[in-house]
């Protein structure tokens, strides 16, 4: 059995650390005009009937695969996808980036393969990428770490807390593209130590595919689907489906419980992890399972939804919200039982 703790992620032990932190910094948050609580997706700031919307993410251990296939053109439209995904969720249109590099050693061809995954994250989420740093922190970083940070604008009017989510609304899910950015410490345990295999190894079960390949493949950015949408459609709440898996969903409004019964097949990448030994439970706590973002709406609308998303991507309704009270993600998982979050 492989869990991600054993893989030197402790989830339980960030959520600590992190309130740690923001404990010290929330007297911070009465200094300017700030709308969302902290633990959204994204960060909102009133400038008049406009708002600001921030967020910050990077590539994480992702990195490491990159450098083992010596490949570090595709990580830079992970670390785009990360930023702006997040900024959508609050309705905001994201505008731009900066990035934060930290090498151990400035080497300039890895370098401009990471801009090249920049630049086109950049273009697929249609923002600048107007600055960055790069800091030489030998002794600190091992190879390299990226980062970046994004602003993006909503008018205060069209904000999407996930207040306006009621009782029986329509979850609808928006295809990944695989593993995208989160889970790749107990991916990379699974594959690489657990059982030993090479990135350059079929992946198991899959013989025309790399174990590198597919854990590389870079994170789906949802811009273009969503703003056409929210230009389009009543939306009650979006969220990211990142590290932590489905349970992002209880970062949106509290006492509602989502019962999620009609997830997609498995992918071929999450196929493989699970037999190799990661527990049903700690997949979908973990892993996108192959959904990548979720739009929650009135039943009425469903069908529009899934008219305009599905021109850019495979998307589907995968279960309704339930106002119990409970804050529950119960859902049916790849062997047909069903499990809480």
């Amino acid at each position: 059995m492989v869990t991600y703790s054993e893989s030197g992620v402790d989830i339980d032990l960030e959520e600590v650390t992190v309130a740690a932190m923001v404990s010290q910094l929330k007297s911070t948050l009465k200094l300017q005009d700030v709308i969302t609580d902290t633990g959204h997706f994204a960060a909102l700031l009133r400038l008049g009937n406009r708002a600001l919307a921030m967020s910050t993410d990077g590539v994480g251990s992702k990195i490491l695969v990159a450098e083992l296939m010596d490949k570090y053109d595709t990580v830079g439209i992970d670390c785009v996808a990360m930023v702006v995904n997040d900024i959508l969720c609050v309705g905001a249109e994201p505008l731009a980036m900066v990035d934060y590099l930290a090498v151990e050693k400035p080497d300039p061809e890895i370098a401009s393969q990471l801009g090249k995954g920049l630049a086109k994250g950049s273009v697929d989420a249609n923002i600048a990428m107007i600055g960055g740093e790069t800091a030489s922190l030998p002794g600190i970083v091992n190879n390299l770490d990226l980062a970046g940070t994004g602003i993006g604008v909503v008018d205060t009017a069209r904000i999407i807390s996930g207040e306006d989510i009621r009782d029986g609304d329509a979850v609808i899910g928006i295809a990944s593209s695989g593993i995208h950015s989160n889970g790749l410490s107990l991916a990379r345990k699974a594959f690489l130590d657990e059982s030993q295999l090479k990135v350059r190894d079929p992946l198991p079960g899959y013989p025309d595919i790399t174990v590198g390949e597919v854990l590389l493949e870079p994170t789906r950015i949802y811009v273009k689907p969503v703003m056409d949408l929210l230009n389009k459609v009543e939306v009650h709440g979006l969220a990211h489906i990142t590290g932590g898996g489905f349970t992002n969903l209880k970062r949106l409004k509290k006492g509602l419980s989502y019962y999620l019964n009609n997830l997609p097949s498995p992918m071929p990448i999450f196929e493989s992890i699970y037999n190799l030994g990661v527990p049903l439970e700690e997949m979908y706590r973990v892993f996108n399972m192959g959904v990548g973002f979720v739009i929650i709406t009135s039943p009425d609308n469903v069908q529009k939804t899934l008219e305009i998303v599905e021109k850019y991507y495979p998307a589907q309704q995968i279960g309704k919200v339930v106002a119990d009270g409970k804050g529950e993600v119960k859902l049916k998982t790849m062997e047909e039982s069903w499990i809480e979050l």
